[in-house]
């Protein structure tokens, strides 16, 4: 059953509406949906809600550490509140798919996402689930970085708003501990 849901993105204003801050997204749309507000919390180096899914707690975060080290906020949150790490699901925005697709695995790599690979680096595991909100990749000759760092066409961001939709309606069943079930509704 998953505890706390960490979106990932990057603190300030300039990164508010760009690709890399799907996750970031994801978690204001369910804060605000569970009527919570994030507050900075400085002991887990990122801004904190918390939500109540149905009878349950559920945590959620948004590390202030940028990109590539959200691995400190991450590990200090689930050491703080002795979490395990399969109680944990990272949202984070994924080139690997078109913009408009979600899907949920658990395990893997961190395919270059270097938000991943820092988290994979403090909780010392890959172990735990990830939402991968499609991105899509950047034209033939356009950098990475560049790319996720800016903002989607009106397009693009009405698929990302939908696919963060889409997730959104399994938070009560990833709460609840339904993952394999989620799993297969989301992933086909």
């Amino acid at each position: 059953m998953i505890k706390l849901i960490v979106g990932l993105g990057n603190p300030g204003r300039q990164y508010e509406k760009t690709r890399h801050n799907a996750g970031f997204l994801f978690v204001d749309a369910l804060a605000q949906d569970c009527g919570s507000t994030f507050t900075q919390s400085p002991r887990f180096f990122g801004d904190l809600a918390e939500c109540k899914v149905g009878s349950a707690k559920l945590l959620l975060l948004k590390p202030a550490t940028f990109m590539n080290r959200s691995g400190q906020s991450v590990g200090a949150l689930l050491k703080y509140y002795k979490l395990q790490p399969d109680q944990l699901l990272v949202v984070h925005d994924e080139l690997d798919f078109n913009p408009g697709v979600v899907k949920l695995k658990k395990d893997g790599g961190h395919a270059g996402h270097n938000g991943l690979r820092d988290i994979i680096a403090h909780v010392g595991t890959k172990d735990f689930y990830r939402l991968r909100l499609g991105i899509g990749r950047p034209p033939a000759g356009k950098v990475v970085a560049d790319f996720v760092l800016s903002s989607p066409s009106r397009q693009e961001a009405d698929l990302l708003d939908a696919a963060i939709k889409t997730g959104l309606g399994f938070v009560p069943q990833l709460v609840a501990g339904e993952i394999d079930t989620v799993m297969n509704k989301i992933n086909t």
